[in-house]
């Protein structure tokens, strides 16, 4: 499932999936249940975008949301907007950072209540939480900002509170942005420390992206470029991780996995291109699959 926000300020846009009251728990329940009856795992994506909040929808074209036209105050961090002339956001207080915590647990509690076997927690591309890791967005001169130890305070604090409530035997993901491609920013020696962190802490698998917190990020784009980042964590770490971007292949996914470089590949575009992608990927690996009964004459 996709990102949920688990406040509704935390939404990067107006339309987006939100898990911040139980009234959302009937219909994402549905969903769930129908996931199960096909014999899968039904997993959702707990979030909050920060200052990347109140956002237009890609196809409405680019900009923040007025709030005459249902538009709301983006919460971050620090008082820096994430596009130079955007208004800022509103800098959390304490108490605020507290109450997204348990913001985060209360969302877990909900998903399971629905009937969803796995959470992620995104941790990943400038949203609220990479805010508080990366010095770019983060000049707090408290507890939560300054030295690495209190940027990733926060990070900490949410993934203690969400595992207090997710059941141990249900996995618990974090992805991440690895680096933020930008020079003093967020990187992956940091991103490796945050792994060793977090995997005491009840964190099963770190799913590792990059980017998205800088505008002026310069990301080398080509074939598995980010999977580097989940080798070397899982190698240093001693984390389990997941690979991500494109990887666009069956046989480049199968060798990721094959030789050690991340425990899982993770997929959507490729999906989106093509929605039988898993069934092609099988016969091109030579496995066996078992048809819906629906499509049997297919096969």
């Amino acid at each position: 499932m996709e990102a949920s926000a688990v406040e509704a300020r935390g939404r990067i846009s107006p339309q987006d999936q939100g898990i911040w009251k139980d009234d959302h728990i009937a219909f994402l329940a549905r969903i769930a249940a129908f996931v199960r009856q096909q014999s899968a795992v039904a997993a959702i994506q707990l979030a909050h975008a920060g200052r990347k909040a109140s956002t237009r929808r890609p196809w409405d074209g680019p900009g923040l949301v007025p709030l005459d036209i249902g538009g709301w105050q983006p919460v971050a961090p620090s008082a820096l907007p994430f596009q130079p002339g955007d208004p800022a956001p509103a800098e959390l207080s304490r108490a605020e950072i507290a109450g997204l915590a348990e913001a985060f647990a209360a969302a877990a509690r909900r998903a399971l209540a629905a009937g969803f076997q796995v959470v992620e927690l995104h941790f990943a591309h400038g949203y609220l939480v990479h805010e508080f890791l990366s010095p770019l967005s983060n000049r707090r001169a408290d507890e939560y900002g300054g030295s690495f130890d209190n940027r990733i305070r926060f990070a900490l604090e949410t993934a203690r509170a969400v595992r207090a409530v997710w059941p141990d035997s249900l996995p618990l993901l974090v992805r991440i942005s690895a680096s933020d491609w930008v020079e003093g920013g967020w990187d992956i020696g940091e991103s490796v420390e945050l792994a060793r962190r977090l995997h005491p802490l009840g964190v099963d698998l770190i799913d590792c992206s990059s980017g998205g917190l800088a505008p002026q990020q310069k990301i080398p784009l080509g074939p598995g470029y980010q999977v580097p980042f989940a080798a070397r964590i899982r190698q240093e770490a001693e984390v389990p991780t997941a690979a991500v971007g494109m990887i666009n292949t069956p046989q480049q996914a199968d060798e990721i996995v094959r030789t050690g470089k991340a425990d899982l590949v993770l997929l959507a575009r490729e999906f989106l291109r093509d929605p039988y992608f898993p069934l092609h990927a099988a016969k091109a690996l030579g496995e066996a699959v078992q048809p819906p009964v629906q499509y049997g004459r297919a096969f």
